[in-house]
């Protein structure tokens, strides 16, 4: 399997140039597929890059079997008496897993989810679920993926910060892209 930390770095810039050519683009069928990439990338990335921080944390001894089943995203079983982490999936909340691994393994309080980069988490959350699971089509627009670009971007910061404490490592570049479509 290939490294996670280098997969989420790559969905992250590849959901850049997305949006970066949807800037350009003239068509608009082609500018809303550029948009439309660039936004599901962009979370594709961030739940890659919570999955990569879960792994740092997976091999300590200290974890609860419902923390280790939160950090690997597997379903606690009761088999021959005994309770285990299973095999089998156990889908957490995206918003939920980087609450506990903040709360969990960072020094500081928890995160704050009256902050602004926690509403504008929540507003791309929102704009994500419209495009993928459509009950009406969703207002998909250069601002509103630039938008939750940057409110994941200032998620991972904050994460980083919180766990790491250092900066998301491409926090610097903003929302430029080093990938050429």
């Amino acid at each position: 399997m290939a490294d996670i930390d280098a997969f989420a770095r790559q969905l992250w810039e590849e959901a850049k140039a997305f949006l970066e050519e949807s800037r350009t683009s003239t068509v608009s069928a082609s500018k809303q597929a550029h948009l439309h990439a660039a936004l599901n990338l962009g979370f594709c990335a961030l739940e890659a890059h919570v999955n990569a921080i879960a792994d740092d944390f997976l091999t300590r001894p200290d974890l609860s079997l419902h923390e280790r089943s939160i950090l690997s995203e597997k379903k606690i079983e009761l088999e021959n008496g005994e309770f285990r982490v299973s095999k089998q999936f156990q889908m957490y909340r995206l918003e939920d897993r980087v609450l506990f691994l903040c709360h969990r393994f960072s020094k500081k309080s928890p995160l704050d989810r009256n902050a602004a980069y926690w509403g504008n988490f929540k507003q791309a959350l929102d704009l994500r679920n419209g495009l993928t699971h459509p009950k009406t089509p969703a207002a998909v627009t250069d601002a509103s993926v630039e938008r939750a670009l940057q409110a994941i971007l200032q998620l991972l910061d904050v994460t980083y910060e919180r766990i790491y404490r250092k900066s998301y490592p491409a926090w610097k570049r903003g929302l430029e892209s080093n990938v050429e479509l």
